[in-house]
């Protein structure tokens, strides 16, 4: 598996390289169904082709199933790319059929926006274009852009006296995003313990007066990346603020604290990913902290 998303790297740019382990941690996935969700094409025993289809346990309004999948550069344009596509759409309706049959059931698929071919074979399944993801770098040094703590917040590193508020704060704020939903406990803990996950530069902020967890970052990096391409890079997974708190520049002083950590850190650079709701969307605040625009990615959607 972990070579050929490597080899899927290198022609299609997700910006993501891959060790034995990361791919473990893919595979083992908490809401990924070995049996009923996950196709694989096998030349002998070389992996050439994958699909799988991740549902939700927990679920709001719209069943929201991720079908994920890639066929290697050297067995391409033989149809595996659509057959695998079908797959998948079909793995997901399963899956819907068993967790939440009651729901309406939409089907997604992300890919980088200059993959043509990609784009073609979800348009021909039937899939449109819903969504655009800004994925952002930020070059550290000089170029992070010291901001102040809100008054009366102060920050904390993550530990396990307070991963409980990280928790809160991440389902929470959670609801606010386009099809976001809760995360069941059993995901969050396998969520963190990827070893990819930076405790050491992931931080909340809490209200010195009530005690209240205001906001929450997560920040990520992966060796594999950084024996691929020789930048350590931070990357900032995830980011909520409670909404008693929003618009307080809470957001904002959790960026600027991480970046520089991770600078002081001896990090070469720091990433993120943003919605950016539509092609002309505005990723203004985050190009005023330092960052700017990598690539672009496409949600696709099938509403089954």
């Amino acid at each position: 598996m972990a070579e050929l998303l490597n080899a899927i790297e290198v022609l299609d740019v997700f910006g993501e390289f891959y060790s034995e382990e990361d791919a473990a941690d893919q595979i083992n996935a908490p809401l990924l169904d070995l049996e009923r969700g996950t196709v694989g094409v096998f030349d002998g025993d070389r992996m050439v082709g994958y699909s799988s289809a991740a549902h939700k346990l927990l679920v709001e309004d719209v069943h929201r199933v991720t079908v994920s999948g890639g066929v290697h550069p050297e067995y391409r344009r033989r149809g595996l790319g659509a057959e695998l596509l079908a797959a998948g759409i079909a793995s997901a309706k399963a899956l819907h059929a068993i967790h939440h049959p009651g729901l309406p059931l939409a089907i997604d698929a992300q890919n980088n926006a200059c993959n043509d071919s990609a784009r073609a074979c979800y348009q021909a399944a039937g899939m449109t274009p819903v969504r655009w993801y800004s994925h952002m770098q930020h070059p550290l040094g000089a170029a992070v852009v010291d901001l102040p703590t809100p008054d009366g917040l102060v920050v904390e590193r993550y530990s396990v006296n307070n991963d409980a508020e990280f928790f809160a704060v991440s389902n929470e704020s959670a609801l606010d995003r386009w099809g976001g939903v809760p995360m069941p406990l059993t995901q969050w803990r396998a969520f963190l313990g990827w070893p990819a996950f930076r405790p050491d530069l992931s931080f909340l902020l809490r209200d010195e007066g009530s005690g209240t967890a205001a906001g929450m970052l997560l920040t990520y990096s992966w060796d594999a990346d950084t024996a691929a391409t020789g930048v350590r890079d931070a990357h900032l997974l995830r980011i909520g603020t409670r909404r008693a708190y929003r618009r307080r520049g809470v957001a904002s002083a959790l960026i600027s604290h991480a970046l520089r950590s991770a600078r002081d850190d001896g990090f070469d650079r720091a990433s993120i990913e943003v919605d950016a709701d539509s092609p002309t969307g505005s990723n203004g605040p985050y190009e005023r902290a330092g960052f700017s625009v990598a690539r672009t990615e496409v949600r696709y959607t099938l509403n089954a």
